[in-house]
């Protein structure tokens, strides 16, 4: 028998992005006990179980930013000490360095909202309300619903070939398990994930044939006195001198570069044993009854009356001051964004 629950808020994830949405939604007056935090394992999401080994281009400072910015995480007064806080705040550092902080402030909110592990299966318009459907039958009545699903990987297209997942290609110690010297490895792409893999690749294992096809030339951070050109698209940090160094200098005997194009393809790809798509990400969308697909306005994350979408699945869309349209992907990006689109959010309900 299905069971339903009323709410004025629901938010479907507890990602950082979904950490971020109910921490601000509390900071601007919604009642906590008016907010449904849906997620199957309140594990700081992707974030925390899949990406946690991959080194990341955003400065410590903006992380530890990210973690005081809400008022609702009361993050001051945690008591635990994090090894993020011995880190250099100018310095990078791997994702794991947060996902401990992540988890504390998930499990803080968690005891002020009804937080249900469970797994959205539909959502659909009812009476002004949305319904949110979920596995095993409860449904879930909210004004407002917030999308933070984040993001699956993209693939392409090479049943002949044994695919390694991105979750294995970004963890420098499962791929080095899973690779043998006699692998020969095609990797497509040209994005920061596709070199970091590249990297995981020649300096972690033993393959000694690397194949790697890519349809744009790799691009850089530029840091100029007001802002970082290229900041979403180009590579930085280490992964950006390892890139110069090793991708547009004398190229590592074990690795080719080609251009992915109908020759290149034909020619190489057949002489691969296993692939990695480093490609891209698109949103892991829950079916809206009645919407054809989900589009939503990457200004302020709309998608109808009341249904939000936020984070990597529906990130926010910005133009430079150059004219250079990029989506902005950081847990920093997400919580400006956020607080900028919050309250148009509170007034677009119906």
């Amino acid at each position: 028998m299905e069971k339903e629950h009323d709410f004025k808020w629901t938010v479907i994830g507890a990602g950082p992005a979904g950490i971020a949405a109910v921490g601000k939604l509390i900071d601007n007056q919604v009642n906590p006990k008016q907010i449904a935090w849906l997620d199957p394992s309140f594990q700081v999401g992707d974030f925390g179980t899949k990406w946690n080994k991959v080194p990341s281009n955003t400065k410590v400072s903006l992380f530890l930013k990210f973690l005081n910015e809400s008022t609702s995480f009361n993050y001051p007064n945690c008591k635990e000490n994090f090894k993020i806080h011995e880190l250099d705040p100018n310095g990078t550092c791997e994702l794991s360095y947060m996902v401990s902080p992540l988890a504390w402030i998930s499990e803080h909110l968690r005891k002020s909202v009804t937080s249900l592990k469970n797994s959205a299966v539909s959502v659909k318009m009812k009476n002004r309300n949305w319904v949110v459907s979920l596995e095993g039958g409860e449904q879930i009545t909210s004004t407002n619903v917030i999308l933070a699903t984040g993001a699956k990987q993209k693939s392409l297209s090479y049943p002949s070939l044994k695919e390694i997942s991105l979750e294995i290609a970004l963890n420098k110690d499962k791929l080095s398990e899973y690779c043998s010297n006699k692998d020969k490895i095609a990797v497509f792409g040209s994005s920061h994930s596709a070199v970091l893999i590249l990297r995981n690749l020649i300096e972690c294992t033993a393959v000694t044939r690397i194949l790697n096809f890519y349809q744009s030339p790799l691009c850089y951070a530029v840091y100029l006195d007001d802002c970082i050109l290229f900041d979403n698209t180009g590579l930085k940090g280490t992964t950006a001198l390892w890139a110069k160094e090793n991708l547009h200098g004398k190229l590592p005997q074990s690795l080719e570069r080609y251009v992915a194009n109908k020759e290149n393809l034909q020619k190489y790809l057949s002489q691969c044993t296993h692939v990695i798509y480093a490609v891209g990400f698109e949103s892991r969308a829950i079916p809206v009854e009645d919407f054809e697909s989900i589009n939503y306005n990457a200004k302020t994350g709309i998608i109808a009356p009341g249904l939000f979408g936020f984070g990597i699945a529906y990130p926010e869309s910005k133009v430079d001051r150059f004219g250079i349209e990029e989506y902005r992907v950081g847990l920093w990006k997400f919580m400006s964004y956020l607080n900028e689109i919050l309250p148009i959010w509170q007034k677009y309900s119906l």
